[in-house]
């Protein structure tokens, strides 16, 4: 199984950081929240990774070109030039860093990934801000039960973010950052037959608009309610708190 993690967006509401870097890459706990999210996903198997660039990208580049010596310790004999890096215990990914444009829009950015996923019938995608203490091996077995073209997860955060409703557990409205919301809302972590890239139709389509919302109308998208810890990160406020959760020794979405 693969992820795909969008991570081009400009995050402007977290612009005390993102004017430096893009918002997969600001840190929790000395640690990027991209870093964060593929360890929930590596904790249940998931090892390969489609990183979608944008905004930035080549820092992101960077990061993973010089993991190793970032994530080690190293040692560097001045006078010759000889590198040596101590080898740790380092997760077994395999990383695809694809720039998928710098105004491409969320399903824009799925979309140019097709040609990557031609092989694949069900892959994972999410975005490049949110974590949560998500039983992904639970969450695959939901989405193969129904026979569903999506899954996604949903999760009762606080009221600014978009409203789901549900018939049985098919989601049959999907309503984009409603300020009054109450319920059920997006929490990303979906889970996608490959078909559904055929519901986008530019770089201009927005995922969570035209693609998910026709979804929903034609019965093909299922919500897996997620009751437990659930939090992106979309402000210096969140980020703040996830910070400090995870100074507290127990971040509730370590769950490797």
């Amino acid at each position: 199984m693969k992820a795909v993690i969008l991570a081009g967006g400009f995050g402007s509401r977290l612009s005390e950081e993102t004017i430096l870097r893009p918002k997969p890459m600001v840190e929790i706990g000395g640690k990027p929240i991209l870093w964060h999210i593929m360890n929930i996903y590596s904790a249940h198997g998931v090892n390969e990774f489609f990183i979608a660039l944008g905004y930035k990208g080549e820092i992101i580049k960077e990061y993973f070109l010089n993991f190793y010596a970032l994530n080690n310790d190293i040692s560097i004999d001045l006078a010759s030039g000889e590198t040596i890096i101590h080898d740790g215990n380092q997760p077994k990914w395999k990383v695809h860093l694809v720039d998928t444009g710098l105004y491409t829009q969320t399903a824009g950015r799925l979309k140019r990934l097709q040609q990557w996923l031609e092989k694949d019938d069900t892959f994972m995608f999410t975005y490049g801000d949110g974590v949560a203490d998500l039983n992904i091996t639970a969450l695959l077995e939901f989405h193969k039960s129904h026979g569903k073209l999506a899954t996604v997860t949903t999760v009762r955060p606080p009221a600014r973010f978009g409203r789901l409703a549900f018939r049985d557990d098919l989601v049959t409205e999907f309503y984009e950052k409603s300020e009054s919301s109450e319920g059920w809302i997006n929490g990303g972590f979906f889970i996608l037959n490959r078909k559904v890239i055929d519901y986008i139709d530019s770089d201009e389509t927005i995922w969570e608009r035209g693609p998910v919302e026709q979804l929903s109308r034609d019965g093909q998208l299922v919500g897996y309610r997620h009751h437990g810890f659930w939090s992106c990160m979309d402000t210096l406020k969140e980020k703040n708190i996830l910070e400090e959760l995870w100074s507290s020794g127990s971040p509730p979405w370590k769950v490797w």
